[in-house]
């Protein structure tokens, strides 16, 4: 099965975000989360430089593993978060795929929560109220 048609573009809920550029039926895998494989203990100071200029690049797969989609990533590293996003995340192995929660209409922004466990230092965006912080 082909995957769906996707752009990354300017986005108003940060920087750059990726867009349907086709409606997405629920449950879709829509693009593979890519970027070098490396280990937990190995992310950790990539994660606080990339964190430093306010971006949140690496994945973690499991309890060993994480995904640095900066190194040899894809437009997957570009889908913002929000706390009530239209995608969900699915870890086969160590491969991540990001599918749709429910219908996406086409030029609807992708968003996903990230569920990130760390400083809680950058503000969520996803509405005006919003009092997460990733």
């Amino acid at each position: 099965m082909p995957l769906p048609t996707i752009l990354r573009k300017r986005s108003k809920l940060h920087g750059y975000g990726v867009f349907a550029m086709e409606p997405i039926n629920k449950n879709k895998r829509i693009i593979e989360y890519s970027g070098e494989l490396i280990t937990n203990k190995q992310s950790e100071s990539r994660e606080d430089r990339y964190l430093s200029k306010g971006c949140i690049w690496v994945f973690r797969v499991n309890r060993n593993w994480s995904r640095d989609a900066h190194v040899g990533g894809n437009d997957a590293r570009f889908i913002n978060h929000s706390c009530t996003g239209n995608c969900w995340i699915d870890v086969v192995d160590k491969t991540i795929w990001i599918r749709a929660s429910k219908f996406i209409a086409k030029g609807e922004e992708l968003a996903y929560d990230y569920n990130t466990e760390g400083d809680k230092i950058i503000p969520c965006l996803c509405r005006p109220d919003c009092k997460t912080k990733l």
